[in-house]
């Protein structure tokens, strides 16, 4: 029997015996460029790696590979959570049964699979100033693009830094003075390329969508975020954290040719100019929950949306409840405060073996009861693939 015959065996009769919820081992990502929020519910010693760094992130049910500079196999992946000890990866799962995780359908029409990244990100100080490339740049390296999107989940310690830079000052664009970025490349050596960015003070309970080719440096706070599916990016701050960073991490996903050819001046190619100098940045990319459903039971909010790429939601039942819970396709899950039962399987907020799930097709296309056990809300994010929800809310474009 071949590996890919005894992954479809095993994927095939854990979906049946489990009516289509699978459960998923945790997913720790490390980091070298920052020191850790330590805020993901880990043990102290647990937090640091030695020369790969620290564990930063924590990536919910990923078919993507981790591409840091000290390489791990399998790092970034997760692993379908079995009882007699198998090790199969949920990328491996999804692509040996396309049809019956993600519905007959649905897999027609994706066949790069999920083809999107939930996470936490955790760090002790702001994330250096960065982009993510747009389609054209990125398959350049053979890479996919990163549009994202933030949410701050309430009650954590919003850090030392709880504000995020988002774009640029208009003028510059205005004026087409985008060489005025390009000493700080070249000499690497600050972070006054932040004076050039407007700083946005971050709230529990909000949102951001941000596209590809967009600079960013996201604050300190303890961030759920989701992705397209791809670990592509340029840092353009030399000095993060009261530190100088890697040089290298400014050109990861540059062509060795083009590097040379161009040199740093080959990043400025790499930003959305006019999406970077929009007058109303806030107007168009900030997220607030939008409220889908309210009942005495509790609520459901969407919390990822302005896109078809993905989307998400944040689910709440009160203590002592129950809701029943539809949606249009396979999702995964994330429990982050609260215990009881999502169709029928036990479920628990910091128990790492219980905060996170795999729902596929057939199981999220029907009725599922939702139930709190606790004394607390029970509260629930919601994670989809592209085209799930295809009439998922846009932001509705300001003055353009």
């Amino acid at each position: 029997m071949t590996d890919p015959e005894k992954t479809r065996m095993t994927v095939g009769k854990a979906v049946e015996d489990h009516d289509g919820i699978l459960s998923l081992e945790p997913a720790w990502v490390a980091r070298t460029f920052l020191p850790a929020g330590r805020r993901l519910g880990l043990e102290e010693k647990q937090y640091m790696l030695g020369e790969r760094g620290g564990i930063c992130e924590r990536w919910l049910a990923s078919t993507t590979q981790a591409d840091n500079p000290v390489k791990v196999s399998d790092e970034g992946l997760s692993f379908l959570a079995f009882d007699h000890g198998e090790r199969i990866t949920l990328r491996d799962a999804v692509f040996a049964l396309p049809e019956l995780i993600m519905g007959k359908e649905y897999a027609a029409t994706h066949p790069r699979g999920l083809d999107r990244l939930a996470k936490l990100f955790d760090y002790k100080y702001r994330i250096p100033f960065h982009l993510h490339q747009m389609k054209h740049h990125a398959a350049l390296v053979g890479r996919n693009p990163k549009d994202e999107a933030y949410y701050f989940p309430e009650g954590v310690d919003m850090g030392v830094e709880p504000e995020t830079y988002l774009g640029l000052h208009p003028s510059i664009v205005e004026r087409h003075e985008h060489d005025v970025l390009l000493p700080y490349l070249q000499q690497w050596d600050s972070d006054l390329i932040l004076k050039h960015s407007r700083a946005y003070r971050l709230i529990p309970g909000d949102g951001w969508h941000i596209p590809s080719g967009v600079l960013h440096a996201p604050g300190s706070a303890l961030t759920i975020e989701l992705q397209e599916d791809s670990d592509v990016f340029a840092m353009l701050q030399a000095k993060a954290g009261g530190s100088i960073i890697s040089k290298e991490l400014l050109f990861k996903d540059v062509r060795p040719e083009d590097r040379k050819r161009h040199g740093e001046r080959i990043i400025l190619e790499m930003i959305d100019w006019e999406a970077n100098g929009d007058h109303y940045f806030f107007e168009n990319h900030h997220t607030p929950p939008v409220l889908i459903d309210h009942s005495p039971a509790g609520e459901e909010h969407w919390i990822f949306y302005n896109t078809t790429k993905f989307s998400g939601k944040r689910l709440v039942v009160k203590p002592g409840q129950t809701l029943s819970t539809r949606d249009a396709g396979v999702y995964s899950l994330f429990v982050w405060r609260g215990k009881g039962r999502f169709g029928g399987h036990p479920i628990e907020a910091g128990n790492h073996q219980r905060d996170e799930l795999l729902v596929c097709h057939e199981a999220a296309v029907r009725s599922l009861d939702v139930a709190n056990t606790g004394n607390d809300n029970l509260e629930i994010f919601k994670f989809f693939g592209p085209d799930v929800n295809p009439r998922v809310p846009m932001v509705k474009p300001y003055n353009r």
